[in-house]
């Protein structure tokens, strides 16, 4: 299928549809929790929040989106497969040697992808990193998105970059937080605390809730890096 037809193709599906594309990736070493908990917020954003396009996939006005928990990305394979970023005749390949849907994803591979990800907390620093790009080009529009696991938590990596970005007051970064009780320790107070701490606007919603993640996800937050935290079943459930 060529690019312009997957695009023609996209236009039918809807979310009720990322089930059956995500069951066609098939092969060992799915990590299918760490996938299924990103499904909604996933969704929500391309379809509803972020100002990116297929055809507008590298235009410097675009929304960024960094896919920071990307081991398991069968869930955003499905989303950009329904949004006709990549065909859908890509799916059965995942993980297969000359597949481009390989297990991490890889941003020279795959149409759409910003960052290869997969290893635990580099994307909340290359999103602050991202946002400070933007800033410094004098583009004020493009919003920056990271989506990271609650495991992140754990890397040092990340509360640098949270600890950074609220003095900098960098309010085109925006954060989600899928936490689905995996990380090795605890927060005082809760995620959302920490960021708060830093000077973050933050917010705790169901992750599972797409009006709930929609009004999470707009809110207004001026001077502020946004936090969102999206709690979802334990992955061991």
């Amino acid at each position: 299928m060529t690019t312009t037809a997957a695009r023609t193709a996209a236009a039918s599906f809807s979310y009720d549809d990322l089930p059956v594309l995500m069951e066609r990736m098939t092969g060992d070493e799915k990590h299918g929790p760490a996938a299924a908990s990103t499904l909604d917020v996933l969704w929500v954003l391309y379809d509803r929040v972020l100002r990116v396009t297929p055809d507008g996939a590298r235009d410097p006005e675009r929304d960024r989106f960094l896919l920071s928990k990307g081991h398991g990305p069968m869930a955003y394979y499905a989303v950009l497969a329904a949004k006709g970023f990549v065909p859908e005749e890509w799916l059965p390949g995942f993980g297969a040697y000359e597949s481009p849907l390989g297990h991490h994803p890889d941003r020279v591979l795959v149409p759409g992808v910003e960052i290869a990800s997969g290893s635990l907390g580099h994307g909340l620093p290359i999103a602050v990193g991202t946002a400070l790009g933007l800033r410094a080009q004098g583009l004020a529009s493009p919003a920056v998105w990271t989506l990271i696991g609650d495991a992140e938590l754990d890397e040092g990596s990340n509360h640098e970059a949270i600890a950074f970005a609220g003095p900098a007051a960098l309010d085109r970064l925006h954060t989600v937080v899928i936490d689905n009780s995996s990380a090795s320790h605890a927060r005082p107070g809760g995620i959302a605390a920490r960021f708060e701490a830093a000077g973050w606007s933050a917010t705790t919603v169901d992750g599972r809730d797409h009006e709930a993640l929609y009004e999470a996800f707009t809110a207004p937050h001026p001077g502020k890096p946004r936090v969102v935290v999206a709690r979802v079943e334990p992955k061991n459930a």
